[in-house]
Order: structure tokens, then C-alpha cells, then sequence
């Protein structure tokens, strides 16, 4: 017959057999749920190393879009590093809205003198429409949504749209400026503020953290190349008034033909 003492030193026995095993069981499932995370990770970064190369790139540019537009919202807000010149950057901001310069070209169209004024006038009121009517367009079919640290106000609210590619600013801001320098600028001091203004519009809303970086280099872009296809549209004063002459025959001999139709039934 065994003693009590050597019962007691196997049960201590098998009771530390049993702990020993149970933990070498979750030694092993921790190493082997440690190999499997790594396993997963080595297959996402194979994954993402077997993307096409313009994915990769793509990404990357954007990235650094992301990261360069965020470092140059200066004037976001109040609280802004630069936020005390942020009343400053949005009166240049306004500058480049459509509101002053369709109001400005209208007013410059019936207050002309001569017919050479008045047809540059009618084909700048028209090229600003053409403007809206494609970064319209261009906007609606990308949906990019605006900066997350763009901060709404009173002008914002009721000016500003949802969408952020291209800038609009941008795009007004270039053809402005070509449609200025090639129409009505020919001194060196005058073209350099032109050039100095549009930068400036640019910039603004980079600065109010309006647009990023890719929305203005391409309005830049896209604004450069609309004043190409106003040229090739150019609307002269005698075309504009042949045409409404053209209208005003159509519609007589409709009214014409409508009274003679009806004085023949009678």
C-alpha cells in the first residue's frame, strides 16, 4: 500500500503533466496562429506588388496629391498657421468667380462704343458660359468630393458646388487671362499682372483648401486649351447680325404664310 505522502507527490506529478501539456497546446496554436498572420501578410504584400504598374504609380501620385494639398490649406480656417490673411486670399478668391466677370463683360457689351468692342465682349460672356457648360460636365461625370479640412461659409454655401475636379477657378482664371493677353493686353507691365492675377486665383484656392493640387493643375490645363476652341468659334458682328436677320425673316414669313393661309379659307 502506497503512504499518503507518495499520493500526494503524483498527483502533484500528474496535476503539473497536465499544466505542462495544456501549455505547450497554446504554445503551439499561438506559433502556429502567429505563422499563419504572417503568412496572410506576405500574400497581401505579394498581392499588392503583382498590381499593374500604372495602378501602383496612380496611387502613389495621388497620395502625394493628397499630402501636398493638405500641407498648402494654410487659410482653411481662423485657427489656420496662416489664417489671419485668409479674408485677403478669399477677396482674391472672389476675383475669380463668374458673378463679376459675366456682370462686368454684360455691362461692357451694352455700354460700347465702337463694334470691335462690343464683339469681343459677346464672345468673352460667351466663352464664360462655355466654361461653366464643361467643368460642369467634367465635374459631373468624375464626383470628386472637395478637401475634408475645407471650412463652409456665407459665400461658400451658396457659391461653391460639391464637386472638386477640375476648379472652376482655375479654368476661368487661364482662359481669362489668354482670352486678355491675345484681345485686349499689349503692354509687358499689363500682361504680367494678368499672368500674376490668374496664378494668384490659382493659389487662393489651394490656400483655402478649396481644390487639390491635380483639380487646379488640370483646370489650369483645361482653361489654357478652352481659349483655342473660342477662336475656332469666334462669333464676328456681322456673322451675329446675319444670323438674327436670318430669324427675323424666318419668323415674317411664318407670320406671312399663317395670314395668308387663313385669309385664302375664309
Amino acid at each position: 500500500m502506497s503512504s499518503p505522502a507518495s499520493r500526494r507527490n503524483s498527483c502533484r506529478g500528474t496535476a503539473c503533466g497536465s499544466r505542462s501539456s495544456s501549455e505547450c497546446h497554446v504554445r503551439r496554436r499561438g506559433s502556429s496562429c502567429s505563422y499563419s498572420s504572417s503568412g496572410a501578410q506576405t500574400e497581401d504584400f505579394s498581392a499588392s506588388l503583382s498590381q499593374p504598374m500604372f495602378t501602383i504609380t496612380l496611387r502613389f501620385l495621388l497620395a502625394i496629391d493628397l499630402w501636398l494639398s493638405k500641407r498648402l490649406g494654410v487659410c482653411a480656417c481662423e485657427e489656420s498657421p496662416w489664417g489671419s490673411i485668409r479674408p485677403l486670399v478669399r477677396l482674391v478668391e472672389f476675383s475669380g468667380h463668374v458673378i463679376p466677370w459675366l456682370v462686368g463683360t454684360l455691362y461692357t457689351l451694352l455700354r460700347g462704343e465702337t463694334v470691335a468692342e462690343q464683339e469681343i465682349m459677346l464672345n468673352l460672356a460667351l466663352a464664360l458660359l462655355l466654361d461653366l457648360l464643361l467643368v460642369r460636365v467634367v465635374k459631373t461625370l468624375v464626383r470628386r468630393r472637395r478637401p475634408a479640412q475645407s471650412r463652409s461659409d456665407i459665400l461658400s454655401t451658396f457659391f461653391v458646388e460639391r464637386y472638386s475636379f477640375p476648379s472652376g477657378h482655375a479654368t476661368r482664371a487661364a482662359m481669362c487671362a489668354r482670352f486678355l493677353l491675345a484681345q485686349l493686353v499689349d503692354t509687358a507691365s499689363m500682361r504680367v499682372l494678368v499672368v500674376g492675377w490668374a496664378a494668384l486665383v490659382s493659389l487662393s484656392r489651394l490656400l483655402l483648401a478649396r481644390h487639390y493640387v491635380t483639380d487646379v493643375g488640370f483646370g489650369l490645363v483645361m482653361g489654357y486649351c478652352q481659349y483655342g476652341l473660342v477662336e475656332r468659334l469666334w462669333l464676328t458682328w456681322d456673322c451675329l447680325q446675319d444670323m438674327m436677320l436670318m430669324r427675323l425673316r424666318e419668323r415674317l414669313n411664318r407670320a406671312y404664310g399663317g395670314l395668308w393661309m387663313a385669309d385664302w379659307k375664309h
